[in-house]
């Protein structure tokens, strides 16, 4: 088999000897995946992008992990091989690391689901690096130039072991900027592509997700059984989705018999999509949706007195850094207060977040303060994390929580 693409050929990396501070060598046994660059004591010189570091123990000169060198990134080394076993580095060693991330998945694959992830970055060793599938096209978004050395080995046991007809190439925006390769966001480079949308199923709920322009690799698997679950909780009722997106709790509380559904999102683009990820499947009910700023538009309904039976928020990441946290949880914080006031009586509130700089317990003790202040009384039925092909493997990785707030008046 054969890529049509042209990786960075004049240049073959090398080897670095790297050894590391203590707390450094430290978070590397423990399995930690990132090196940062004020951890490391001892490198090469002439240490590239993309370079093999072999990460010795500071006393006894043992490996202790293997990274790939990023010059650019405060992550100076992202880990690779977390392991004292001697390994290889080549296209076998990235076959076995898809074959086990593929297993990782298979209980989720015997559902009726066709659309998953098959590499979550990091967490499945493959730091700055994404592969999602959609039915029979596989979306690969590629974050970091560490992989480009690498990249058609990868792609070519991303191909066979996901049977995907096609693979299609995203890039961040520092790659696309990049003149160290040739590839472009949105190409096609295996297989073809008749139209730029395509369709896939999630429990048994018909969706689609556009692989060439769309955010991310054009949608948001992590959220899956969250949206099944709100499905079957929305039979007979209305519900509210806050930052719908493309409407993926939209969709399932409207194929699984709500009366009515009104998708809310800043993006009116977002909003046509949701409507048509709706056609895509039989329902009853009605689809309404609402374009503005949500926390004008929740305060809008508010005010005209508007409740639901589901209310689900589930807003883009609000602490890209640390310097964000506070402000993050105060608009936690204000969604808490505004969706409660939109909740109805014996109605089921819906928070999440997924920034993964507001740590799971704070998100949840946040959500249980806000709603204690109020006047209901309630009862918190869950608490969710990632679906299944969102492993985690480090605390870093766990971004993304949902409560689930019963209300009982």
């Amino acid at each position: 088999m054969s890529f049509s693409i042209q990786i960075k050929t004049d240049y073959t990396p090398k080897r670095l000897a790297v050894k590391l501070n203590a707390k450094g060598e430290q978070f590397v046994v423990k399995g930690h995946p990132w090196v940062f660059s004020n951890s490391i004591v001892k490198i090469n010189d002439e240490a590239e992008t993309g370079d093999l570091a072999i990460i010795f123990s500071k006393n006894k000169n043992k490996v202790v992990g293997l990274g790939l060198y990023d010059a650019d990134s405060p992550i100076r080394i992202k880990i690779i091989h977390n392991a004292e076993t001697k390994v290889e580095v080549n296209a076998d060693f990235f076959q076995h690391k898809i074959e086990l991330a593929f297993e990782k998945r298979s209980e989720l694959l015997l559902t009726n689901t066709n659309s998953y992830r098959l590499l979550f970055g990091e967490n499945d060793g493959f730091p700055g690096l994404i592969a999602d599938v959609y039915d029979s096209v596989l979306v690969v978004k590629v974050y970091s130039e560490i992989w480009l050395p690498y990249l058609e080995p990868i792609l070519e046991s991303l191909q066979q072991t996901s049977k995907a007809e096609t693979i299609v190439m995203r890039l961040s925006r520092s790659l696309q900027n990049s003149k160290n390769h040739s590839l472009k966001d949105g190409e096609v480079i295996f297989g073809t592509l008749d139209n730029e949308v395509v369709e896939f199923v999630e429990h048994g709920v018909n969706f689609s997700a556009n692989v060439i322009k769309g955010h991310k690799t054009g949608y948001f698997l992590d959220h899956r059984d969250n949206r099944r679950r709100v499905g079957e909780l929305s039979k007979g009722k209305s519900v509210l989705d806050v930052f719908s997106y493309a409407g993926g709790f939209s969709v399932h509380a409207l194929a699984k018999g709500a009366t009515d559904v009104t998708s809310l999102d800043i993006s009116k683009q977002a909003l046509d999509m949701a409507r048509e990820n709706g056609k895509l499947n039989a329902y009853s009910g009605q689809h309404k949706t609402i374009s503005g700023d949500a926390f004008a538009e929740m305060k809008a309904l508010i005010a005209k007195g508007k409740t639901y039976d589901v209310v689900v928020i589930d807003p883009p990441s609000f602490a890209k850094q640390q310097s964000e946290i506070d402000l993050a949880k105060k608009k936690y914080a204000q969604l808490a207060e505004l969706g409660e006031k939109l909740t109805a009586k014996n109605g089921l509130l819906v928070l999440a977040s997924c920034s993964s700089r507001v740590l799971a317990q704070s998100f949840f003790d946040l959500n249980s303060q806000v709603l204690n202040s109020q006047s209901r009384l309630f009862e918190t039925e869950l608490k969710t994390k990632h679906d299944s092909d969102h492993p985690i493997a480090f605390p870093e990785g766990a971004y993304l929580k949902c409560g689930y707030y019963r209300f009982l008046e």
